[in-house]
């Protein structure tokens, strides 16, 4: 066991309760409960992954008090009856063996609920949506929160005789009792509303009846909102006074940040660094003397012992990070720091899937969330040679788990480095936390003997037939979409207008220091991903923006944290955003665009980007097909970008499904 880290592995006792280490995974909703709000199998494996990799203490997801009309969610677990409490019970019971503490949030959605799901209008301190575009609640009434109140109480008596180590209750986000203490949702009049005391009524007696129902010794945690990050909110200072009128029922602070508006600081962007929250927990734990968690994109163990250490915190929260990777309490024990699978906080699988268009949880790095490392267990059980062209992160996940099982496989990278797209991307300072993933792909690859890496190695089939493959997996990703536009050719080749791959050559080599955008005309051309990947360096440095695509809106098909951190963006920095307007022509510092009333202009620019997505890049493929897909003992995959554009999620789960194309033709022993 290392020794690196003395406070990551030191004990902690609240109230009766002793929770072994320090790493709590905070609770974050999957999608993957039933219908019926009870937990699917698939759901209890997902924790069980999670305990079997020495989390401290797991706080599962929201549970619903009172349904249908405090449900978040078509599949959010509930604990409203008592019919609930035999699968919590299995689940507590297996989570315990493996060593975790383990605690549930209990949650009403109030204005966060949806009639389109629940049937009923949500209800709220007020009227106030909370985001948006959102559904218009409806105020509740005083003999409704005197039910709901009950419902707390009996959901929290629920949690104790389950066998749960702590409840908690969560006062932040934007849900119901959020709705009553911030002055952003709060318009009350009446003895709920307008003062602090009367703001915190509500919440008080929430807990003062869980308190009444649960006795003294059952540890009650309260997550709470400590800057909500939005106009006429409250500021952490608002915090510190409110929690006054609460704090005699709290043991444990989960000091968290933002609303629905501000989604961007509760389900942190990329950029925002390692515990970036913590001296907010800092500012209430030295109020109250309370043990504080904190979260806030956590991921380097060196951070969380030294935010650990200092006294900033007293539990470092984990939510996304837990999913990427399960066993990240063990791998620091144990000193496997280089293989921790870290959560890159793109907010893709997670954030896209479950809040963007309500799937369940995936993730980009962890192709296999629910299931944990199950496929090791495989075995070949003949011979088998895999080639891989391509050693971006879809081959190399594609490489790293078939040598995983077994088979010799032979990964040939036509340039010196690996990695591919991804670990270019990640130059770029905003995106510096993606380049840990083709870092991990690479330090798993290097402890792999059965896996052959040959750099500035360009594939021929000649060459691929020596190593006598059995499965060939073709992997050569992406290259910029360039159209058959007028003039574009010619500036491109010129210099005159660059690609994505042009604008980060140019500012490794230096090109784009502060001073030399500092007023600079800057036109990108795609309102996608990429196009706002070039605003997003150029805008905070004093370049002024335009950003254009024939959509009717910028950043459509973005995951709603990049949304709501694109708004906040574009507005500081008065990027102009032009929609439903196509490219016409390319001039040697200008584009030429059609406006939606048929407007013919031209958009000068001092750096002028095409950033219209990408394409499949897969030059060998045909004869690869041609010369191996013709024999029956041989396979060609074709996987991630060298399909079709996509992102890196896609090409990681084509990566692993490999195991597929193993178990199809006969290599893999399932026994």
């Amino acid at each position: 066991m290392k020794k690196d880290y003395p406070s990551i592995f030191a004990p902690l006792t609240v109230k009766r309760t002793t929770f072994p280490n320090r790493i709590v995974m905070t609770p974050m909703g999957t999608n993957y409960g039933e219908t019926s709000g009870e937990m699917s199998n698939r759901h209890m494996n997902y924790y069980i992954e999670r305990a079997k990799g020495g989390v401290g203490l797991i706080i599962m997801e929201n549970a619903n008090v009172e349904y249908p009309v405090g449900s978040n969610g078509t599949s959010q677990i509930r604990i409203d009856h008592d019919s609930f409490m035999p699968r919590y019970y299995q689940l507590v019971e297996k989570l315990h063996h493996y060593g975790s503490m383990v605690a549930i949030q209990i949650n009403h959605a109030g204005a966060s609920a949806s009639s389109a799901r629940t049937s009923v209008q949500p209800v709220s301190s007020s009227d106030i949506p909370t985001k948006v575009g959102g559904e218009t609640p409806r105020p509740m009434t005083k003999e409704e929160i005197l039910t709901t109140v009950k419902k707390y109480g009996d959901a929290a008596k629920r949690v104790q005789d389950i066998g749960f180590d702590a409840v908690e209750v969560h006062c932040g986000h934007s849900y119901l009792m959020s709705q009553f203490i911030s002055p952003y949702y709060n318009k009350r009049t009446d003895e709920f509303g307008g003062s602090v005391e009367n703001r915190l009524r509500f919440p008080r007696m929430v807990l003062e009846e869980i308190r009444k129902r649960v006795g003294p010794w059952f540890p009650i945690i309260v997550r709470v909102s400590a800057e909500e990050r939005v106009p006429g909110g409250n500021t952490l200072e608002d915090t510190l006074e409110y929690l006054q009128y609460i704090d005699e029922f709290v043991d444990i602070y989960d000091v968290s940040c933002a609303l629905n508006p501000s989604l961007q600081y509760q389900i942190d962007s990329n950029f925002l660094p390692d515990g970036w929250r913590s001296y907010m927990a800092r500012a209430v734990k030295e109020k109250y003397n309370k043990p504080v968690i904190n979260a806030g994109n956590y991921r380097d163990p060196k951070i969380v012992e030294e935010k650990l250490a200092s006294g900033d915190i007293d539990f470092a929260g984990m939510g996304r990070g837990l999913i990427a990777d399960p066993q990240w309490v063990n791998k620091v024990k144990f000193g496997e720091e280089d293989m921790i699978r870290k959560c890159i906080s793109c907010n893709v699988g997670c954030a896209g899937n479950r809040i963007g268009v309500n799937r369940p949880i995936r993730c980009t790095v962890n192709p296999a969330v629910p299931e944990g490392d199950a496929y090791k267990k495989l075995h070949v059980k003949k011979t088998c040679n895999v080639v891989v062209i391509g050693a971006g992160t879809a081959g190399l996940e594609a490489a790293c788990t078939a040598a995983e099982v077994g088979a010799n496989v032979f990964l040939l990278e036509k340039t010196d480095h690996l990695g591919g797209l991804s670990a270019f991307i990640s130059d770029l300072p905003d995106k510096q936390r993606m380049k840990d993933f083709p870092r991990y792909l690479e330090n798993r690859a290097r402890k792999l003997k059965n896996l052959y890496i040959f750099l500035n190695t360009e594939a021929t089939v000649e060459g691929i037939k020596k190593f006598n493959p059995d499965i060939i997996v073709n992997a050569t990703g992406s290259v910029p979409l360039l159209p058959p536009i007028k003039g574009l050719k010619e500036n491109i080749e010129a210099g005159n207008v660059g690609s994505i791959f042009d604008m980060i050559n140019n500012y490794n080599a230096g090109k784009y220091p502060a001073e030399a955008c500092e007023g600079k005309k800057v036109v990108v051309i795609g309102g996608g991903a990429v196009g706002l990947d070039v605003i997003e360096y150029f805008a905070p440095r004093g370049a002024k923006c335009t950003i254009v695509d024939m959509l009717p809106g910028i950043g459509m098909l973005s995951d709603p944290i990049t949304k709501c951190s694109m708004r906040e963006l574009h507005d500081k920095h008065n990027v102009v955003e032009l929609t439903r307007t196509a490219l016409q022509e390319v001039k040697e510092n200008a584009f030429t665009v059609k406006l939606p009333d048929g407007t013919i202009t031209d958009l000068e620019f001092d750096y002028g980007f095409m950033c219209l997505g990408m394409r499949s890049n897969n030059p060998l493929l045909k004869e690869l097909e041609d010369t191996f897909g013709i024999n029956p003992d041989q396979y060609v995959y074709n996987i991630g970008d060298s399909v079709r554009a996509r992102r890196i999620m896609e090409g990681t789960n084509e990566g692993r499904a490999i195991l597929n194309v193993m178990e199809y033709k006969g290599f893999l022993d399932l026994n």
